[in-house]
């Protein structure tokens, strides 16, 4: 049986997600959702950008609907020239920094980080998934 993801189990992501970005020396949003892209978990950081609210849950949610990381989604979209699917869904976000969240084969949500660079917005939920 897969376990849900957890309000325990977000604020543990988001302890980990903060802590890498205070290593970064920057100020994120985090987003944390379950596998049917409803919003478990939310922080910004003190000073994190007022747009980066929106940007980070998108991306949790775009990981969460397409078992893929968001910056994956979007070469796909870019590549494959799927002009518009990114307005699918509510508008998905197709650069990095969401990432599914598996419990073994299952996938059981996904967490998304908005405020730094598209690198090192994927490195600190990479971090916050270690």
């Amino acid at each position: 049986m897969t376990t849900p993801m957890t309000v325990a189990t977000a604020r543990r992501y988001i302890a980990q997600a903060t802590a890498k970005s205070e290593q970064l020396g920057i100020k994120v949003c985090i987003a944390i959702v379950d596998s049917g892209a409803h919003l478990v978990a939310f922080e910004r950081m003190d000073d994190a950008f007022l747009g980066s609210v929106d940007i980070a849950i998108k991306k949790a949610r775009t990981s969460a609907l397409f078992p893929l990381e968001s910056g994956q989604l979007g070469a796909l979209i870019r590549s494959e020239q799927l002009t518009g699917f990114e307005l699918s869904n509510d508008s998905l976000m197709g650069f990095n920094g969401g990432v599914p969240v598996f419990n073994g084969d299952n996938q059981v949500g996904a967490i998304g980080i908005s405020g730094g660079s598209a690198e090192q917005d994927l490195a600190i939920a990479k971090a916050a998934l270690a």
